[in-house]
Order: C-alpha cells, then structure tokens, then sequence
C-alpha cells in the first residue's frame, strides 16, 4: 500500500475515528484502526464491536492495500507533523513508514484479517434525513437518558417510526424528553414502521458528523443503525429489550397552566441551586396569584428565595423538583417562553413550547417527576 494525502485531512479523518476507540479494549486489536487504500479513496476504520465509524476521502493512490495501525500513536504522530502533505506506505509485513517532507517515520501494523468486519448493509431499510432536524431531535432529547447500566434499555434513544413520523425519546425514569421529526416525502414506497433503541454512544457519534444543512442517509435493520453523513458512516448495533410505555407518564389533562419565561426562570434556578445539597437537591416552587417562588435551604450553606412573574391564578400551589433535571430541559429548549403544566404537588411536571395537548405536541415535550416536599 501507498498513497499521498494531505495532513489536515488526514488528522480531521483521525480524530473522528478516535471517538470509538476503547479505553480499554476487549481485544489488542480494538486500539487499533484499518486503514484501507481502494481505487482513489482512503478509508479509515474504527469499532468497539457496538459502535463502528468509517471515514472516506480522497486521496492520491499509488498502490493498494490496507494495513491496521495502533490508533493513539498513530493519530498522536500526525497531529505533530507540519508537512502540507504525508507520503504514507506499507511493507508485506505490516510496517507501514510516514515520510513528512525530511521526516522519516514507520509504526508497527497488523493485517486487516484480525480487524473486526463491520456489518453490511445491504439488506438495510435506507430513509434520506435532513440532517439538521435530526441534529436538533437527539440534541433535545439524549440528555435525558439513563447514565447507569443497571437500567440497561434506559441508557439509549429509543426510536418509533410510523409512515413520515420519527419520534425520539430519552429517560431516565426521573425526567423524559420526547421530539418528533418528519421524514417528509422521503420515505420508501412501502411505510416505515419500526421501535429502535440507539446505545447513547452511537448517538454522541451521530451527532459529531451531522451539519447544519444537507441530507443524510439512516439505514435500519431489526439489530443494527447506521448514518451516513458527509464523508463519514456511523454504525451501531441496538440495544434489545421492551422500552417502557411512556405515554401513560405524560400528563394529558393538567390543571394548570403557566407561562414562563426561559432564561429568566434559567438565572433564578441557577441562583437558587447554590443553597441546595448533593443529598438533598431539591427547589420549592410555589406558584400564588401573579407569581411564582423559587425556594430552597440547607443546614450547611443556608436559605435562598427568589421570585419571578407568572401568569397564574388558582389557589396557592406548591411542588418540588430536581433543579439540575430542570435547567437540564430549559437549555435544550429554545424558545424565549416555555410553558409548565401542573395538576398538583405529586404528580408530574410537563414542559412544553407549544401545545399543552400531549397528542398534538410537534415541539419537544419534557416531563420531570416531582420530589418529596420538605417542610419549610
């Protein structure tokens, strides 16, 4: 194998690939990435057996081939070398040598026959996606997810398609974020219907590649998902197992409703943070005619209480939330108002920016359980 290739391009398709390496493989040959010269393209490759990126560019072929590098070294080396261009090539045995204008350098390889294929996708289901949207929706709705393994189906994004319908949700079982997107007139000649659970991981790495502007290629299989975006496809294996029904924990009839706005709320919430625990991060809001007050108190660091205008006028009506879980939905929101919807102090919070009909939502919705009430 031989081929030219210009530096900065090479570094842009490492530091992607890098994402996936595992800090601590499984296999030796996981810390590793394949490199493969084909026709007039250079393909880089990255897996930790459930997520997979692959990286394509053109590059200046003189021969074939393919060789594995060790992955860290080899994206450590080329970030340091100032060459405008990197002559890179490969013996029969793997040892592949750098040359950066008068520098000489050559990393031990491994054959691509010890490097794990990923998955074909021939047999994929194949929907065009604007890739913006798509950015927009995991954004809105991956913070929510499940950080711990013991909640194993909760730690991904789970994807429902329904004809030209994506709807996205993440939870955690405290606080839920669901998103629709439309898939437009882009969808295949017969109906996509399908429940897909994407691993977290797999959607940071989506995420990475996807722009402002263009179209994307998602591919599904019953076990696997796959993004094509640009010069880069993610591939991922699903996670398996029955995502709860979510529906039944959105609140259809509240009985209140009150404006609210944003970055107001955000500043007070942030404020009043400060006089709560790691034990006990708990905020009081307390909703009286015309306001609403924030309010929170700990032994060790004291009493804090704030206010803010609110469009309310029911009778006195207090509920306790989690404030972090609440500024968590507030900044991926983005509208200048947001809207809270309350039935009482034990039932959960809705947070919308339109529609305070659950079935009628096309902007995100957020829910957030309620705390216990503390006296005070």
């Amino acid at each position: 194998m031989k081929f030219i290739i210009s530096t900065q391009e090479l570094n842009a398709l490492l530091s992607k690939c890098l994402n996936v390496i595992p800090v601590k493989p499984a296999i030796p040959i996981l810390s590793y990435i394949l490199v493969e010269a084909v026709n007039d393209e250079l393909i880089l490759t990255a897996t930790d057996l459930t997520v997979g990126v692959r990286c394509f560019t053109e590059a200046k072929i003189i021969e074939e081939g393919s060789v594995t590098l060790p992955a860290k070294k080899f994206a450590q080396l080329v970030k340091e070398l100032t060459s405008t261009n990197l002559e890179i090539s490969t013996t029969a045995g793997g040892q592949t040598e750098v040359i950066a204008d008068s520098s000489k350098f050559k990393l031990n390889g491994m054959s691509k026959d010890e490097f794990p294929a990923l998955p074909p996708l021939d047999e994929a289901i194949q929907i065009p996606v604007n890739q913006k949207q798509l950015k927009e929706v995991l954004y809105q709705t991956s913070f929510a997810v499940s950080r711990e393994d013991s909640r194993y189906v909760l730690t991904g994004v789970s994807l429902a398609i329904t004809g030209d319908t994506a709807i996205f949700v993440g939870t955690d079982g405290k606080r839920l974020s669901r998103a629709h997107m439309s898939l437009g007139d882009n969808t295949t000649a017969t109906p996509v219907q399908g429940h897909y659970i994407l691993p977290f991981k797999a959607v940071e790495e989506i995420q990475k590649n996807l722009q402002d502007d263009g179209v994307a290629q998602l591919y599904l299989m019953a076990d696997k998902i796959a993004l094509q975006a640009g010069q880069t496809m993610c591939i991922s294996k699903l996670l398996t197992g029955d995502y709860p029904d979510v529906v039944r924990v959105i609140p259809q009839s509240p009985d209140s409703v009150i404006s609210l706005h944003r970055e107001e709320l955000m500043t007070l919430l942030r404020q009043i943070t400060l006089f709560t625990s790691a034990e006990s991060c708990s905020v009081r809001f307390t909703l009286t005619p015309g306001e609403l007050t924030l309010s929170a108190n700990t032994k060790d660091v004291g009493e804090g209480k704030v206010s803010m205008p609110a469009n309310y006028q029911g009778q006195k009506l207090e509920i306790a939330f989690n404030p972090n879980y609440f500024l968590d939905i507030l900044r991926h929101s983005k509208e200048e108002t947001i809207m809270l919807a309350l039935t009482d102090s034990y039932n959960p919070g809705l947070v919308t920016e339109g529609s305070m009909k659950p079935e009628l939502a096309t902007t995100p919705l957020f829910v957030l359980m309620p705390m216990r009430l503390t006296d005070g």
